[in-house]
């Protein structure tokens, strides 16, 4: 009988390499179809938004929620009873960003990323668990209430967008991937010094945050949803006197050494 012959030392180490440098090959691919599939699933709760916010403005003169006081802060407020509960509602969820910032208990973990979610506020206004996202309004789609003229920032109510389906409305965001419930950006705001500490920055810096390896979801008020590149942020008709043309744009002379050094690799729009 012949005697059975196994691996010898050196075929083994031989097999190991082999699998060792197709997983190199290997996984990096199945990264990107992994994050591929947490986006898809991102634009999707995009998409689910805008029903409900189509829903909304045809029942209210093209109107937005209101804001919940002179600057338009707390529009969650007014958001229908079924669409307050995040737990029961998973739109308000990025697959990337499902992790809130503060708990039920009102205790803040030691980070704020660009992975976390933003909440959970509680509150008798807020539903029976509060109200968590990974999502943002364009405060300047909000009618402040009390009769306020002036938003964040100083930017007039006057310049805001009264209501859906205006002109150029496919480059005017009404929600967005993002660390604040709601936003008001300004033309010269800054880009976050840290990739991973952007709610310390600005309403611009709070959503311009690489989510998806250079990339965000943004819902228009056209009621499309699309991917746009992280520096593209400057270039979205955020209120009608919004200059798109800015410091932080191509056409407004930015280079690629005033971004700092993590966006630095991103496309400039």
């Amino acid at each position: 009988m012949a005697k059975r012959r196994g691996f010898t030392l050196i075929e083994l180490l031989v097999v190991i390499a082999i699998i060792a440098i197709l997983m190199s090959i290997l996984m990096p691919a199945l990264r990107r179809v992994r994050e591929q599939g947490r986006m898809i699933s991102c634009m999707g709760n995009l998409k689910q938004w805008n029903l409900i916010a189509a829903m909304h403005t045809e029942s209210n003169d093209g109107k937005f929620w209101p804001g919940n006081d002179a600057n338009a802060y707390w529009w969650i407020y007014h958001l229908e009873e079924q669409y307050k509960d995040w737990k029961a509602n998973k739109i308000w969820m990025c697959p990337t960003a499902t992790k809130p910032i503060i708990d039920e208990y009102g205790v803040q973990a030691p980070d704020f990323n660009i992975f976390n979610a933003w909440g959970i506020f509680t509150g008798a206004q807020l539903g029976p668990n509060g109200v968590s996202g990974s999502y943002g309004i364009n405060g300047y789609c909000l009618i402040p209430a009390g009769g306020g003229t002036v938003y964040e920032g100083g930017v007039p109510v006057s310049e805001g967008w009264k209501t859906a389906g205006e002109k150029g409305a496919a480059n005017v965001p009404w929600f967005i991937e993002a660390l604040r419930f709601d936003l008001w950006p300004l033309h010269t705001d800054a880009p976050a010094s840290n990739e991973f500490a952007a709610w310390s920055g600005n309403n611009t810096a709070r959503c311009a945050i690489n989510r998806h390896q250079g990339f965000l979801n943004v819902a228009f008020m056209d009621w499309s949803v699309r991917k746009i590149g992280l520096k593209e942020v400057w270039t979205l008709q955020w209120h009608k006197k919004y200059n798109t043309r800015g410091p932080w744009t191509k056409a407004g002379g930015v280079s690629a050494d005033d971004w700092p050094d993590w966006m630095q690799r991103f496309k400039d729009y």
